[in-house]
């Protein structure tokens, strides 16, 4: 397969210690970069697999994989890794994968994943929720939902998401992450086709024609599959369509390229809140820019 066929790409750099003594990649690794693709396969899906998993009451358990060796990848080569399922059947998913240097297919291989109860480990039958997401997935539809709405309506999930980013893994205090903004900001959500919610963030009004873009928090297992980014042209977009000429943002120095990516430049030095460094940021909203 070309590697244009593969919706789902992976990348990587041969690393020198995956090289044998011939001074090409051990032909264990490959298998090992299938793995790592299929990991990226669930974050397309927008599928934090641990959480996922649970609620489909099951587990994917490797049961076959064939691999076809063409040609080999040396250390310092960039790889990309497609992947795509091919075929779900009763209890089982048949996935295709390919790497490649370029276009040149160095590996092609055949991966067989079985959905079991991980009580006993026992086949059981691929979730119909599951088994739709793939097909829907490889035919280009979106994995994600976005909405746009008021704390009443999209609060309780958000909460969830926020509580899980600032408070469990930055350590930031419930009562500062938690404030009176809330309930007059437009508050954005992406939900997975689960229905778990898995971003956020908001947009609040500060002086008429200016907004600041806050609480930008995606799920820990699904940062770097553009999520962060589908939210926040989302709220740049809502700031725009109800006549802001400006939108603000206090980025975690750690997030500063990203905003600078989507338009946003640094607008003072850096600053600390809530123990973490922040810089302060601004886009400028002109019909050319959106």
């Amino acid at each position: 397969m070309p590697l244009q066929d593969y919706r789902c790409q992976s990348r990587l750099r041969v690393r020198w210690a995956e090289i044998d003594m011939q001074r090409i990649v051990f032909n264990a690794h490959y298998l090992t970069y299938f793995d790592t693709a299929m990991t990226d396969y669930w974050r397309a899906l927008a599928l934090p697999y641990d959480d996922a998993m649970q609620q489909l009451g099951g587990e994917m358990y490797l049961k076959k994989a064939t691999l076809e060796y063409h040609a080999s990848a040396r250390e310092g080569d960039m790889l990309t890794i497609g992947m795509r399922c091919l075929r779900v059947g009763n209890t089982s998913a048949l996935f295709d994968g390919g790497i490649f240097r370029g276009e040149q297919l160095l590996v092609s291989g055949e991966l067989i994943y079985v959905f079991a109860d991980p009580a006993n480990q026992r086949p059981t039958p691929v979730p119909a929720l599951l088994r739709e997401l793939f097909t829907e997935f490889e035919a280009g539809e979106s994995a994600t939902q976005l909405q746009l709405g008021a704390w009443q309506q999209l609060g309780e999930r958000a909460t969830r998401v926020r509580q899980a980013v600032f408070v469990e893994e930055q350590g930031i205090a419930p009562e500062i992450e938690l404030d009176g903004q809330d309930a007059t900001a437009l508050h954005a959500l992406v939900t997975n086709r689960l229905d778990q919610p898995v971003a956020t963030g908001r947009l609040v009004t500060l002086s008429p024609g200016v907004s600041r873009i806050g609480r930008m928090a995606v799920h820990r297992a699904l940062r770097g599959g553009r999520l962060g980014r589908q939210m926040l042209d989302a709220l740049v977009h809502a700031a725009a369509k109800r006549g802001d000429h400006q939108v603000v943002l206090h980025a975690q120095a750690s997030a500063q390229p990203f905003y600078e990516r989507a338009g946003f430049e640094a607008s003072g030095p850096r600053y600390e809140e809530a123990g973490l460094p922040h810089v302060p940021m601004q886009r400028l909203l002109t019909t050319s820019r959106l």
